[in-house]
């Protein structure tokens, strides 16, 4: 049996579509960071929220922050320094923006295929979601490696490049980025459908 792996919020982006400090844009009265984290939480005992050290940052009762020390703008920025930061144990990384993300997913994500995987990443009709999956320690030099390629290597071609564990997720509402002022208000239309008080089911 493997280290039980680390969930980690990756809040290093600049969030500009959005306006900046993605993770205290507030959705339905919630900070957006604290959507994924109480994913995570429900079912990993340790989570932490990753990001810059300017990056703006709600009040995060439970869980540790981690600050990149790269200070480069790219998707894989955060992906590797989750890894290093871990220390030798695998993560699970999600995306601040997946504010209709379920304990359920991140249980598959978590448990549901070998340990020795370099990465397990959630898809949707063959489309991988690289910042929803979890990276064995293994990935770490791998993905470094395509990072020093050049800063205009592809996320998505990076993890392929690992032969992932590809989790097929029916729902693809579960894996909703929140970039834009129209998809924080489709989220919010989705969350006002389910409850008032929702927060991440467990199943």
């Amino acid at each position: 049996m493997g280290s039980l792996p680390i969930g980690v919020v990756l809040a290093g982006g600049q969030g500009r579509r959005l306006g900046g400090a993605k993770a205290t844009v507030e959705l339905c009265g919630r900070p957006l960071v604290s959507y994924p984290l109480a994913a995570l939480a429900a079912v990993l005992d340790e989570v932490a929220v990753l990001a810059k050290d300017a990056t703006g940052l709600p009040s995060l009762p439970g869980a540790a922050v981690w600050i990149e020390r790269e200070p480069r703008q790219h998707p894989l920025v955060g992906l590797i320094e989750a890894l290093a930061l871990a220390e030798g144990r695998p993560v699970v990384v999600c995306g601040v923006d997946f504010p209709l993300l379920t304990a359920s997913l991140v249980r598959r994500v978590a448990f549901s295929a070998p340990d020795a995987a370099l990465a397990v990443v959630a898809s949707h009709r063959g489309m991988i979601q690289p910042l929803l999956g979890r990276y064995h320690p293994g990935a770490l030099e791998r993905l470094q490696g395509e990072l020093a390629a050049g800063d205009r290597v592809a996320l998505r071609a990076a993890v392929m490049a690992l032969e992932p564990v590809s989790l097929e997720v029916d729902d693809p509402q579960a894996l909703l980025n929140v970039n834009t002022a129209a998809e924080l208000e489709r989220a919010a239309q989705i969350l006002s459908r389910r409850s008032p008080t929702w927060s991440a089911p467990a199943e």
